[in-house]
C-alpha cells in the first residue's frame, strides 16, 4: 500500500468501508449505500495549551524582527512588555487546565473577581497614596526573555502536540450504523459493542474548555453493559452528541422496518 492509499476494512457482506483519522465520514459500500461513522478521541487536557503556543510564536517573531537577541530589561521595553504578555497567558491557560469550573462555579468566580476589583477600587479612592506606591512596586517588576527561549518553547510545545496527535491513533471509539468500537493498542485491538439501544449523555464540566475547543464529556451507556463509559476531553462535544443521536436514530427507525418487513 502506497503512502497515499487510505487504509480500508472489508464488512460482513464483502463490501468495502475507508478508514479516516477524525469526525464524521461517509464511505460507499460495494451496494452504492452510504454507511456513516462518527469518530470519539479523548484528548489529553495539553490540548487546551494553544493560546499559550500562539502567544509564543508570535512573541519570537516579534523579537527576531527586532533583533532582540540579547536583552537588556531596563531598556528593552518590547521584551518586557511581549514576556509579560506571554506570561499572563501562560498562568491563564494553566489555571483553566489545573482546575475544573462548572456553570455554577463559574459564575461563583465571576462574582468573587467582581468583588475584589469593586474592593480595590472604592480602596484606592479613599487612599490615594497607595496608587503610586503599588505602581511603583509593578513597574520594577520587569520580566524578559529573547526570541530564543520563545522559538525554543514554541519547538518544544509543537513538538508536545505532535506527540498527542499520534498517540490519539491508538485510544479513539468509532460509532458506525450498528455498532460501537474502541481501537486501543499498538496493534489496534479492538472491543465491540452493539450500538442499538445505545443511551448518550452529555456534560459540560468546564465552561472555559468548552469556551476554547467546546469540549465536554460524553457518557455512553451501552445496552450490554452494566458500567457506562466516559469519554472526557471530546473536542466540539456538541457536535458528536448531535450526529450521534442522528445516527441512533436512524438505527431505531431501519430496526423497526426491518421488523414490520
Amino acid at each position: 500500500m502506497s503512502a497515499g492509499e487510505q487504509p480500508t476494512s472489508e464488512t460482513a457482506n464483502g463490501s468495502t468501508a475507508t478508514a479516516a483519522s477524525g469526525g464524521a465520514e461517509k464511505t460507499r459500500t460495494s451496494g452504492g449505500h452510504s454507511k456513516k461513522r462518527i469518530l470519539l478521541v479523548p484528548y489529553p487536557k495539553f490540548v487546551f495549551m494553544y493560546p499559550t503556543l500562539i502567544v509564543s510564536f508570535i512573541a519570537s517573531l516579534v523579537l527576531w524582527f527586532t533583533g532582540d537577541t540579547t536583552i537588556n530589561p531596563a531598556e528593552d521595553q518590547t521584551a518586557v512588555m511581549v514576556t509579560g504578555m506571554f506570561l499572563a497567558v501562560l498562568m491563564a491557560n494553566m489555571f483553566v487546565i489545573v482546575f475544573d469550573f462548572p456553570r455554577a462555579t463559574s459564575l461563583t468566580l465571576m462574582f468573587v473577581v467582581t468583588s475584589i476589583a469593586m474592593g480595590l477600587w472604592l480602596l484606592f479612592l479613599s487612599r490615594p497614596g497607595l496608587l503610586p506606591a503599588i505602581e511603583g512596586w509593578v513597574r520594577g517588576i520587569r520580566p524578559v526573555a529573547n526570541a530564543t527561549f520563545f522559538m525554543c518553547m514554541t519547538i518544544g510545545m509543537g513538538l508536545m502536540y505532535a506527540a498527542v496527535f499520534v498517540s490519539t491513533r491508538f485510544n479513539y471509539w468509532e460509532l458506525s450504523n450498528n455498532e460501537l468500537l474502541h481501537h486501543h493498542g499498538m496493534l489496534s485491538d479492538l472491543k465491540r459493542y452493539p450500538a442499538p439501544n445505545l443511551r448518550v449523555d452529555k456534560e459540560i464540566n468546564d465552561v472555559f474548555e468548552y469556551a476554547l475547543l467546546g469540549a465536554g464529556r460524553l457518557i455512553l451507556h451501552p445496552a450490554t453493559e452494566k458500567r457506562a463509559i466516559v469519554l472526557d476531553n471530546i473536542l466540539f462535544v456538541g457536535t458528536k452528541e448531535a450526529e450521534m443521536t442522528k445516527m441512533l436514530g436512524s438505527i431505531k427507525v431501519q430496526i423497526g422496518n426491518d421488523s414490520n418487513s
